[in-house]
């Protein structure tokens, strides 16, 4: 499924806001004729996007996936949508079943903005650095505490990719996956980066930061509207990748997200 995460308090309901759960929840149970409740694979934050978010629910409604998902789509507002609906195991879990997500952050640096995309991006007006951002990022790779970059408790996470790549002469996006994310971490580290980016802090000097395991030591988490979950990951090929790179062992702590 997909979602803009603009108009919303985040994914995880909540009682005195909106947010993607609960729109999701309204529409399942309008459809299925019962309570139905959501669990998400990322519990994204207030203003934060998703184009490839995984739910799971539990109904004894007879109605195929087809005819669910129709039903569902044409309640939820426009900022959501479901893109398949399938049957699962009986021992399926979106969130504690993954085995690996995928966030991206997209920014465009210069002079321009476009205001078309001022709800999917982070306009910086200086230029940035990239070359020093790809060599700092890289050192995010590996098993490790990113307490550094944690809104909350910390905690060891495996990041398997940390890259930036360019989109156009203005726009850059830094994609990041890990067997799971500490809260606020994505935006945390590309805060962080874009001290690299401006030349503040070089390349070994964020990777002090991230042996630090201290929020105070790095930068300010960058706004919401830059990032994205995309991708979520299922089964043992990711998880065999991770072990081929020497990253799993400990458990992943399971309090998080973006």
């Amino acid at each position: 499924m997909a979602y803009d995460g603009t108009a919303y308090a985040g994914f995880q309901v909540q009682s005195n806001a909106p947010t993607v759960q609960g729109e999701l929840e309204r529409a399942l149970s309008t459809v299925c004729a019962e309570a139905v409740r959501v669990t998400g694979a990322g519990r994204t934050d207030a203003g934060v996007h998703a184009s490839g978010q995984v739910i799971d629910f539990r109904t004894a409604s007879a109605l195929d996936g087809s005819t669910t998902g129709r039903g569902v789509n044409a309640l939820l507002p426009e900022d959501i949508a479901v893109s398949a609906l399938e049957p699962a195991a009986e021992d399926f879990h979106a969130r504690f079943s993954a085995t690996g997500r995928t966030y991206e952050y997209r920014i465009r640096h210069g002079s321009e903005r476009d205001p078309l995309e001022r709800r999917r991006e982070l306009h910086h007006a200086a230029a940035l650095d990239l070359a020093a951002m790809r060599d700092a990022s890289a050192r995010l790779v590996g098993r490790r505490d990113f307490s550094s970059f944690a809104a909350g408790p910390g905690g060891v996470r495996s990041v398997r990719r940390a890259e930036w790549c360019e989109l156009g002469d203005a726009q850059i996006r830094f994609e990041i996956t890990a067997d799971a994310f500490l809260r606020g971490m994505v935006r945390a580290i590309v805060g962080t980066l874009l001290w690299v980016g401006r030349g503040k802090i070089d390349a070994p000097a964020f990777e002090r930061i991230v042996a630090a395991s201290d929020r105070r030591v790095a930068g300010p988490s960058a706004p919401a509207n830059g990032l994205c979950l995309i991708a979520v990951e299922y089964g043992q090929d990711a998880a065999n990748a991770a072990s081929e790179e020497g990253l799993q062992g400990i458990p992943p702590l399971r309090e998080e997200d973006e």
